[in-house]
């Protein structure tokens, strides 16, 4: 499911990023296929294997994609910029995508129009920009949604919750959802339980973390008041303990959309703050809006139509059973499922 997933929302981050068919889902293309060689062969410096940690051709694979990528979107961001000298009365408003608002404000503010010339250090910053974009636009939202078919997979009573709120809402003629969506986008604000399955996926399976460089003088303090010098160190705000930690969460390794739901009061009421899949504050994720929303029509587009079975069974009988918080779909890497979620997947007939 994972290949399959990571396609799709590739192919939405390319319309988003670039207003580009990227067409990833149906063939090949030489940024996608560049960028995910370029992550395979990161490395953190925790591999054990030294071979691997030290291999010489890593410099070079990256040199090679890093050029590939660098020429494709090169040649998108002069395309759309001469594109924008031809039309002289063009406006932002009649196009959303992230390269169209760069490039508009950024002819509105300097004199590049009318001469011609780009800056090349204006076009450096936007390229490597629009490359984090497509990176981190899709990478964890295609995880995120493997993980909402896991959990509807095995929870059934969930899952037949969810149809019903689509069907409630959108209606059960599947074939017209996205014409629907297309001509009242606010019925996906309508769909709560949808955005509580949503996520409470998140808390269990939280697709991304955050790291900050510590400072000297800046100091991070427990519940005690102890303080922890950060100097020389990195500051890790990993989610997946404090959204696992029954001092903040009622029955923490339990899937309860209702938690999302419920009054103040309640004990299943969340601990402000205590989520923070996108991180928290001023410097929280930029895209977790459009992450949010783009995870809510991929469920109403696929939950009423097809069936997901998990296929870790006959993955079983081959590797041996591992379970990690009772779970076999437990994350890996780069949080995905465990052997990228095998699954089969049938169509649902009406």
């Amino acid at each position: 499911m994972k290949d399959l997933t990571d396609n799709l929302t590739m192919d939405i981050i390319g319309r988003v990023v670039l207003d580009t068919q990227l067409d990833s889902q149906t063939q090949s293309n030489p940024l996608v296929d560049a960028l995910r060689i370029q992550v395979r062969w990161l490395t953190f410096g925790a591999d054990a294997n030294p071979f691997v940690r030290y291999n010489p051709m890593r410099p070079l694979v990256h040199w090679y994609n890093l050029g590939r990528m660098n020429d494709y979107v090169s040649r998108e961001v002069d395309k759309r910029i001469a594109q924008l000298r031809n039309q002289e009365s063009y406006s932002a408003k009649g196009n959303k995508s992230i390269i169209d608002l760069v490039l508009t404000t950024y002819m509105a503010e300097n004199t590049a129009r009318k001469t011609q010339v780009m800056d090349s250090t204006f076009k450096k910053f936007t390229m490597s920009q629009i490359k984090l974009f497509l990176f981190s636009g899709h990478d964890t939202t295609s995880s995120t949604v493997c993980y909402i078919f896991y959990v509807l997979a095995t929870n059934p009573s969930i899952l037949t919750r969810v149809r019903a709120e689509h069907a409630s809402i959108i209606g059960r003629d599947t074939s017209r959802i996205a014409s629907l969506i297309a001509s009242d986008p606010f019925l996906l604000n309508k769909l709560p339980y949808t955005l509580a399955v949503i996520k409470e996926t998140l808390r269990l399976y939280p697709a991304v973390s955050s790291t900050r460089a510590g400072e000297p003088n800046f100091n991070v303090s427990d519940d005690e008041g102890r303080l922890f010098p950060t100097d020389g160190f990195l500051v890790w705000a990993n989610p997946l303990p404090i959204h696992r930690d029954p001092v903040y969460w009622d029955k923490p390794d339990e899937f309860l959309p209702e938690r999302w739901l419920v009054m103040p009061g309640d004990p299943l009421y969340p601990v402000k703050g205590a989520w923070r899949p996108f991180e928290h504050g001023s410097r929280n994720c930029i895209g977790q809006e459009l992450a949010m929303l783009e995870i809510k029509i991929i469920m109403v587009m696929t939950v009423g139509r097809f069936e997901i079975e998990l296929m870790y069974e006959a993955l079983n009988r081959a590797k041996g059973i591992r379970i990690v918080h009772g779970q076999r779909g437990y994350q890996i890497q780069r949080a995905q499922p465990s052997d990228n979620l095998p699954c089969r997947v049938t169509k649902v007939i009406s």
